[in-house]
């Protein structure tokens, strides 16, 4: 007989420190980018991710891309081994802070994310 075990929270041994639930799993997408004289390009592959599900989020110097997939609940879910295909996507990539994220442009076309970045102009050096 198997018993399934419910996932366990984090226990702290001092108190007062708070217990943090698990972090849902996600999986990262195969992705291209390539760097231009004026911007940088990212290309992101999430299949089965549409534009409503897909979140951009710039933390300092690195991009956050999160693409959630409309899940549907087959009957044979189990039976199919389709756990790793229905994780969402999230790539964490660490550009650097001589980008302008403020003018960032988006598109998603059939499961490709293409992102364009510009860098920002350089500033002159004082002599």
């Amino acid at each position: 007989m198997n018993t399934i075990l419910p996932p366990q929270l984090n226990r702290s041994r001092r108190p007062g420190r708070a217990v943090s639930a698990p972090v849902s799993e996600t999986r990262s997408p195969h992705y291209d980018c390539q760097q231009h004289a004026e911007r940088i390009e990212v290309t992101v592959f999430l299949p089965g991710v549409e534009a409503a599900g897909v979140d951009i989020v710039v933390r300092g110097p690195d991009l956050v891309v999160i693409g959630r997939k409309s899940h549907v609940v087959r009957l044979n879910f189990a039976a199919a081994h389709l756990e790793h295909a229905q994780l969402d996507y999230e790539l964490r990539l660490r550009l650097g802070r001589d980008l302008d994220y403020g003018a960032l442009t988006a598109e998603l076309s059939d499961g490709v994310l293409s992102l364009n970045i510009p860098k920002r102009a350089s500033l002159p050096v004082a002599a």
